[in-house]
């Protein structure tokens, strides 16, 4: 049983996919737009996956979207990496709230940048992120040195000094 093609390419788009394969230096986008060509050539969908490895459906979907959208939405990246919710300058505007405290010497909780955050974004996040934006944003973790909870005074070490007995060996 032969199914009838619900898409028909023509030469022109046979020659657009050609080129945009030639042109295309990525092998993700190479897979897709071979998808395309193979399809173009009257290979079958389930032929199609066999030999491209994606799903069947997936192969139906690229071709749908091809003709409803045009090259571009199966040929260009739409993932740039840039998911964040606010852009570097956006970032650094919101930590300037907490630049005096912490240019004080106040120690900063992250919960608490944490909380603004949130309330900036519109949705809940993790503290994992604002440690990455404070990253970005040139922020380090500076830690005043510790002491000892149970140290003497200094008027307790002084007199103790004074108390000393030296021995004459």
């Amino acid at each position: 049983m032969v199914m009838k093609m619900k898409y028909n390419f023509g030469p022109e788009q046979y020659e657009e996919i050609k080129k945009a394969r030639r042109q295309n230096r990525d092998k993700q986008i190479d897979k897709r737009l071979q998808v395309l060509e193979m399809r173009s050539e009257g290979k079958g969908l389930g032929e199609i996956a066999d030999l491209t490895g994606f799903h069947r459906s997936h192969v139906s979907n690229l071709i749908r979207k091809y003709f409803e959208e045009g090259l571009q939405a199966v040929s260009e990246k739409h993932y740039l990496g840039n998911r964040r919710n606010m852009s570097i300058e956006e970032e650094a505007q919101f930590l300037e709230q907490f630049r005096a405290k912490a240019e004080q010497g106040h120690m900063l909780d992250i919960h608490e940048i944490r909380d603004a955050y949130e309330k900036e974004a519109g949705h809940r996040i993790s503290c994992a992120q604002v440690y990455r934006v404070l990253h970005r944003q040139g922020w380090r973790k500076v830690m005043p040195r510790s002491k000892h909870p149970k140290k003497a005074s200094e008027e307790v070490i002084a007199t103790s000094k004074k108390l000393t007995v030296k021995s004459n060996a």
